[in-house]
């Protein structure tokens, strides 16, 4: 996967935008960041729960891991774009948006 690969799959979640910070790309629904690119473009960072980064890293171990310090405890996962399939980043891109949209716009996409 490639850093456009990233940004489609971000951006086709429900209210999902384009921002940045820290001078790289952040994708936010709501509001809030959910996911973002790394400033050289090959990683990315979803914001998961601490229990599906747990298991999105045994299913996946080449390809997730935590972010380091606090960040990665509280679920930030870095994402090794050459080595993420589209299935898998899609799935984590929206495990990371349902972790972060407002719950109307959850309702609005389940329902």
């Amino acid at each position: 996967m490639t850093s456009d690969d990233f940004r489609a799959l971000a951006l086709a979640l429900p209210g999902a935008v384009e921002s940045s910070h820290m001078k790289h790309p952040d994708f936010r629904v709501g509001g809030k960041i959910f996911a973002s690119l790394g400033p050289d473009g090959d990683w990315g960072m979803v914001k998961l729960t601490p229990e599906e980064q747990a298991r999105i890293r045994i299913e996946e171990p080449g390809v997730f891991a935590p972010m380091a310090g606090a960040w990665g405890r509280r679920g930030y996962t870095r994402v090794r774009l050459e080595a993420a399939s589209h299935d898998s980043l899609r799935h984590a891109l929206f495990l990371a948006w349902q972790c972060t949209a407002p719950k109307r716009l959850r309702r609005e996409f389940e329902g």
